[in-house]
């Protein structure tokens, strides 16, 4: 085989990435921090929005990975505070995915619409959990490029 021929993608290094998890099902949470820690992915995690606000507000996070239907406070209400938080105190926009356990075109629309950049449905295949952190990882070092 020649090697010149295969083409080499660079991919971001995942290493060290900080990752917060939103999600008030544990067995979710397990499996997602698993996942990504074979990367080398530092995870926070957070099971309410509003723990979520507390983790954001006192630690760097480079992405969120959050559930939509939660008790009390869901996802949507989550990434518009973060929004909000983020214009305010002019930080940069913290790249997210929603996670859900029913795709819909209302609940795709409404993720989209709300702050997030991809959503998922549950359970995440590992596969796909990880090429949207990754995609979501170069947009962070595209935007870095950019400033």
């Amino acid at each position: 085989m020649n090697n010149a021929s295969v083409p080499i993608y660079q991919t971001p290094s995942l290493n060290g990435l900080r990752v917060l998890i939103v999600d008030n099902n544990p067995d979710c949470v397990e499996l997602i921090r698993v996942i990504l820690q074979e990367f080398s992915i530092l995870v926070k995690v957070a099971t309410s929005a509003r723990e979520a606000l507390e983790v954001f507000a006192t630690c760097q996070v480079d992405v969120l990975i959050s559930e939509i239907a939660m008790p009390s406070e869901d996802g949507y209400s989550l990434i518009r505070q973060i929004r909000i938080l983020e214009q305010r105190q002019n930080l940069k926009l913290l790249p997210a995915i929603a996670l859900t356990a029913s795709i819909t075109e209302k609940v795709c629309d409404e993720a989209l619409s709300s702050g997030f950049q991809v959503y998922a449905e549950k359970p995440i295949e590992p596969d796909e959990l990880v090429a949207n952190v990754t995609y979501l990882a170069r947009t962070i070092e595209e935007m870095a490029l950019a400033s």
